[in-house]
């Protein structure tokens, strides 16, 4: 995939993260308060003040996410984004790292 074109995947993934952690404000699941700056997605838990660092690395073409539970990568393959260690995908990682998280 060329880099611009990594760049508007990127950029998508990080609205749908946005988006999902701020559907889950509004239905009382978490309460979160989302930051974005640039490629970085900063979710803070507000409950704890723990934070989930979502951002995009262009030169390795992945998304990382940072929480209290670890570090992660993500590659686009088929259709999603994956775990490059397990293979699981982002949006299932994302809820599963949020509630160890809250």
């Amino acid at each position: 995939m060329t880099e611009s074109e990594f760049l508007r995947m990127a950029d998508h993934c990080l609205q749908q993260v946005q988006e999902m952690f701020e559907q889950a404000f509004e239905s009382d699941t978490w309460d979160v308060d989302c930051k974005r700056s640039g490629n970085v997605l900063e979710i803070e838990f507000v409950r704890n003040g723990s934070k989930i660092i979502v951002n995009s690395q262009a030169p390795m073409q992945e998304m990382w996410v940072a929480a209290r539970s670890g570090g992660f990568h993500y590659k686009y393959v088929e259709d999603s984004w994956r775990n490059t260690r397990d293979g699981t995908e982002l949006f299932a990682s994302l809820n599963s790292i949020a509630e160890l998280q809250n």
